[in-house]
């Protein structure tokens, strides 16, 4: 028998309409005796006599109703969007661009997911996006910490969201798509770690402002972990500072509960550079890959400079894994630091300390007598800081 004949396909609901179905039933009663025997005409169909594009088209046509039903649904964190004014952008990311705003009288930043205009994608593709966008939501919603972004609220499938054309506010209003997503936070002014880090790149942080960040940055991850939640991003353009230079972890677009079984949580998930040794190579990983993420975040803040800088991303991830490479750590740097960094970017993950711990262990350091990074302007023969090294 020929191929295409011997494939077909049986349906305990056809999503075609009756009347397309029906169309086919004279065919198919007329090949009945020829495939042999009896056959159910509402449940076989030929593979080859299928018309799958235009299943497509009726899959998102029903796919779109679920989408309208369920929007009738009020979550919690839904906001009113009669409150929120967008004003100009911040930021474009991979998934979505970044908005200063006012909801309810208080500043706020608006995170919208980029799904493109109508059309472009399939309601099948926008139910993916939709629950990625519910993942973050749901992680972010409910969190308070005062090293945490403050979660306001959040809105989906929207067609009242309007953003300013062209970031002008005053060249008129573009109406967002009717699937567009929108998480709205507490809009920090001081701006991401990364961008404070490269401004002060010469002059370097004192010892006392970098221990500080690191505790924030420590207690924020803490508090995490002690709910269960694994960030799975930690870097420094996903932490914002406020205006008086305190920092909180932002961006939950990765985040997830962790697994019970470490063996449930795999893949490459994070950013090349932050990225612990076990996630690059697939293996099972848990919260721990995010404190190999804050000491690289540590060095960076230490350092104000960018890790493996002359290393490409293919170049950083082999020799991560393979040859324990790490950055440089400064001939300046105090060791009770220095102890912090090795004991959290250690290879495995089961030697790493809990953030809990490296709390404790940031408080006991004293900063009274300075051991911060030496300025760039005032190193006089001492290397302090080489680009790359192998080995811890």
């Amino acid at each position: 028998m020929d191929t295409k004949e011997s494939n077909s396909c049986g349906f305990g609901s056809s999503p075609r309409k009756s009347t397309e179905l029906g169309s086919k039933s004279t065919e198919l009663g007329s090949k009945s005796t020829e495939l042999g025997g009896d056959v159910d005409d509402d449940l076989f169909l030929r593979a080859d006599k299928i018309d799958f594009k235009n299943w497509d088209v009726q899959l998102d046509k029903h796919l779109a109703k679920i989408w309208s039903k369920e929007r009738e649904i009020q979550e919690e964190w839904e906001i009113d969007l009669t409150k929120l004014d967008i004003k100009n952008v911040v930021a474009h990311g991979t998934f979505g661009t970044v908005y200063k705003g006012v909801y309810d009288g208080q500043d706020v930043a608006v995170k919208v997911l980029d799904w493109g205009d109508d059309g472009c994608v399939t309601a099948a593709e926008a139910f993916a996006l939709r629950a990625s966008f519910e993942q973050e939501v749901a992680v972010w919603h409910g969190l308070d910490h005062p090293n945490i972004t403050k979660f306001i609220g959040a809105s989906v499938g929207t067609s009242d969201l309007k953003i300013p054309s062209n970031n002008d506010p005053n060249a008129g209003q573009n109406h967002v798509p009717q699937r567009a997503c929108c998480v709205v936070v507490e809009y920090l002014q001081g701006g991401t770690l990364k961008k404070f880090l490269i401004k002060n790149s010469r002059k370097k942080l004192s010892f006392k402002i970098v221990v500080q960040l690191a505790l924030d940055l420590s207690r924020g991850l803490s508090y995490l972990h002690s709910k269960k939640i694994v960030h799975r991003d930690v870097k420094t353009e996903n932490m914002l500072l406020d205006a008086s230079g305190t920092l909180k972890i932002a961006d939950f677009g990765v985040a997830r509960v962790e697994a019970r079984n470490p063996k449930d949580m795999t893949g490459e998930t994070g950013t090349l550079g932050y990225m612990a040794p076990e996630v690059l190579e697939g293996k099972p990983y848990n919260r721990k890959c995010d404190v190999y993420s804050f000491a690289i975040c540590l060095w960076e803040i230490y350092c104000c400079d960018m890790p493996y800088a002359d290393l490409s991303f293919a170049e950083v991830s082999s020799a991560v894994v393979h040859q324990n490479l790490r950055p440089n750590i400064p001939k300046c740097c105090p060791s009770s630091f220095e102890n912090i960094l090795k004991k959290c970017w250690d290879g495995n993950p089961d030697k790493r300390p809990e953030m809990e711990e490296v709390v404790k262990l940031l408080e006991a350091i004293d900063t009274s007598k300075g051991g911060g990074m030496v300025p760039e302007d005032e190193v006089t023969g001492c290397f302090c800081i080489r680009r790359h090294r192998r080995g811890p």
